[in-house]
């Protein structure tokens, strides 16, 4: 989709009196989504999932983008604390059940947000991975809300030209070698011969954390 045409759309729902909210992990290529948005309307809300095991610079690089783009973000935490979400043996989640740590630690707090939100803009693309490439542009989604995906047919291309169009700022692990960032524990660095979502993960059979299988409706 066109700025003019994401722009139309949102005026749409608002029209429509729908209440509309963003999520970003803001990675370097997520910043084009923000910025448009901070063109189109500030006053939506940015929910950053604070896992509480981002990186230190990733919650550094929030603030500034929050400060730089004049964004509402709002700070989205677990349910569940940390010393809850240990196995029986007493080990972290993460290091035996990634999946249920991402539930905790990211789907389940974002069930809530649905329950009161009727459009969720998200910034997934389908370039990214064979699950996003089956996604269409508007998706119903949990709790009778809607996902738009107004950067669904955007590629890498588009992405880093618009940024360098604007002169965004690049997270700053991107000089380190990573290019698709989330948890500390479940981020390494990108190797040539890997996929961008590679990167996450690493070594096993899984590319997505749930907020973009589990919270989206068939």
């Amino acid at each position: 989709m066109t700025y003019e045409q994401i722009e139309e759309k949102i005026s749409e729902y608002r029209k429509a009196d729908k209440k509309l909210f963003s999520t970003s992990s803001f990675q370097t290529h997520s910043l084009v989504m923000l910025h448009i948005l901070s063109r189109i309307d500030r006053t939506i809300p940015v929910y950053f999932i604070n896992t509480g095991y981002l990186f230190p610079e990733t919650v550094a690089f929030k603030d500034q983008i929050a400060d730089q783009f004049g964004l509402t973000i709002v700070d989205l935490k677990p349910d569940t604390p940390k010393y809850l979400q240990r196995e029986p043996n007493g080990k972290l989640m993460f290091t035996t059940d990634p999946d249920h740590c991402c539930y905790l630690n990211k789907t389940q707090p974002m069930e809530s947000v649905l329950t009161s939100h009727d459009v969720w803009i998200n910034g997934v693309r389908s370039d990214q991975s064979t699950i996003r490439k089956s996604m269409k542009v508007e998706q119903a989604a949990p709790f009778d809300s809607m996902r738009f995906h107004p950067m669904l047919d955007w590629d890498n291309r588009q992405i880093f030209a618009y940024i360098k169009e604007y002169d965004i700022p690049r997270h700053p692990l991107d000089a380190k070698g990573y290019t698709s960032i989330g948890c500390e524990p479940c981020t390494r660095k990108l190797d040539l011969e890997m996929q961008e979502r590679e990167a996450r993960w690493f070594g096993l059979n899984k590319v997505e954390c749930g907020l973009h299988t589990d919270l989206i409706s068939e």
